[in-house]
């Protein structure tokens, strides 16, 4: 299944704080175009009590992830980035050997503020991992899929607003 991705780079990061997030100008291919740079998501672990109740290990099974840079900070930093590209990762139950792959195919443009905070303007599906009482969905990770908008503060708090759009509790899948 070919899709337009929406996926940050890190995936870690997004897991442990952040998401990452696609977008693209023309559906021709993940790395068509001018401008576009390979993403690459590394593999994760989350340890039990973070956001499953047991041990998660993720790791990309497809991905073609690119990025491009739409606008840059005075100091030469990425303002607001472009991703787009096919990425299932492959969320495990590292207790029971359970897993389930996470087609977060979707589109994204990603504001990074300089106080550490990102705005996140989606279509389509994105990984998003939300710790005990930091964020608007209950501690878990979520396949969160639709037309939405994520804020997330600088102390990591994710606030997500749904235009229309629905969230898919992974740890519940692999419990």
């Amino acid at each position: 299944m070919r899709r337009t991705v929406v996926a940050l780079s890190a995936l870690a990061t997004v897991l442990l704080g952040a998401v990452p997030a696609a977008s693209a100008d023309s559906d021709t291919g993940a790395g068509a175009g001018k401008g576009w740079e390979p993403t690459p998501s590394q593999p994760w672990d989350v340890p039990a009590g973070l956001r499953c109740d047991f041990p998660v290990h993720g790791e990309p099974v497809v991905d073609e992830v690119v990025r491009h840079v739409l606008d840059t900070n005075p100091d030469g930093s990425a303002k607001r980035v472009t991703y787009k590209g096919d990425l299932v990762v492959r969320v495990t139950n590292t207790d029971t050997g359970a897993f389930y792959d996470a087609d977060v195919s979707g589109r994204a443009i990603v504001e990074y503020r300089t106080d550490g905070s990102q705005f996140w303007s989606v279509r389509g599906p994105v990984l998003v991992g939300f710790g005990e009482n930091a964020g608007t969905l209950l501690r878990g990770l979520y396949t969160i899929d639709g037309v939405y908008t994520m804020n997330i503060s600088a102390t990591g708090y994710k606030t997500v607003t749904m235009a229309h759009g629905t969230s898919d509790d992974l740890c519940a899948r692999i419990g």
